[in-house]
């Protein structure tokens, strides 16, 4: 499923995405083990979770476009098909440097049909339906945004002259596979 330019952060000055860092660090490892976010993934999926997916993402102001609507079980396709994203804010993430924004309810669709936008990346729709609103979700450092792999979302170009950062977790159900 992927197309040659499927990856819009290897475009310099764009969005970089650094991925797998639990596996580089103790501190991350403890991150994510923490009680704190290992008790959320639990109320949220049930007793037997485990960590899926970790990656860092610095979104830079060179160029700043949207990264576009999409699913994260869009990029990926994992049965059991909801598992949980935890977008953690390293810098304050506002509207102005593309904090995320996300589409509540349709996530109960399942996961949406995504096309290839250039050079964005997957998409699953260029505006929400008709009847659904995005929310803008800005975060201070050291918060949380937490959503389903189902939940519709993206974040706006930043138009600041600061790079935003943040650290995305993804908690799967224990034997989930991809």
């Amino acid at each position: 499923r992927r197309h040659p330019r499927a990856y819009p952060w290897r475009q310099p000055g764009a969005i970089t995405f650094s991925v797998h860092l639990v596996a580089k660090s103790a501190i991350l490892r403890d991150l994510v083990r923490h009680p704190t976010l290992a008790g959320v993934a639990g109320d949220l999926l049930g007793p037997d979770v485990r960590l899926y997916w970790d990656q860092a993402v610095y979104k830079k102001p060179e160029k700043p476009r949207r990264f576009p609507w999409h699913q994260d079980n869009g990029y990926a396709y994992v049965e059991p098909q909801q598992y949980l994203t935890i977008w953690l804010a390293l810098t304050d993430a506002t509207v102005d440097n593309g904090c995320p924004q996300v589409v509540p309810g349709l996530h109960r669709r399942g996961t949406i049909r995504h096309h290839f936008v250039d050079p964005l990346g997957w998409e699953c729709f260029a505006e929400p339906p008709e009847g659904a609103e995005a929310v803008a979700a800005p975060v201070p450092a050291g918060g949380a945004v937490v959503f389903s792999s189902l939940t519709p979302h993206l974040t706006g170009p930043n138009l600041t002259a600061a790079v935003r950062k943040a650290y995305i977790v993804q908690y799967a159900p224990d034997g989930a596979v991809r």
